[in-house]
């Protein structure tokens, strides 16, 4: 059985804590997956949610909020969809992470470019995880 919980992004989700932003900007590892570049950092207590995310777009970049909120929409939708595999991994090593996902591209890609980003992204953070044993 699914876990209705599995395919939603809650706001419990969503990284807004500025301590934790500064954190995460200040001692978080970073790669890319392109367009995004993911930076991360794990957490070593156990959080009832396992994965806190941020996704961020250029206003220097794409001028026009609607542009902006556009690429945030494809982004969450993204990680939404393949979050399940990150968490699980996470809840099984009994840590948690902070995840910020900055756009780095000067244009728009379609929804397929995205996933496959972020498909490359959960992959590389699943594997780090398994690297930090």
């Amino acid at each position: 059985m699914v876990n209705k919980r599995q395919y939603t992004f809650s706001k419990e989700e969503r990284l807004s804590w500025k301590r934790y932003i500064d954190l995460l900007f200040e001692k978080g590892q970073s790669f890319v997956a392109f367009p995004l570049r993911v930076i991360y950092l794990l957490l070593d207590e156990k959080k009832e949610i396992p994965a806190s995310v941020l996704i961020s777009v250029s206003k220097k970049k794409f001028k026009r909020a609607v542009d902006r909120n556009q690429i945030k929409r494809q982004a969450r939708e993204a990680y939404r969809t393949q979050k399940h595999a990150l968490a699980e991994t996470l809840v099984e090593k009994e840590k948690a992470m902070l995840v910020a996902f900055l756009y780095l591209d000067k244009e728009i890609h379609p929804f397929s470019t995205m996933e496959k980003a972020m498909e490359k992204a959960m992959k590389k953070a699943i594997n780090i995880l398994h690297a930090k044993e």
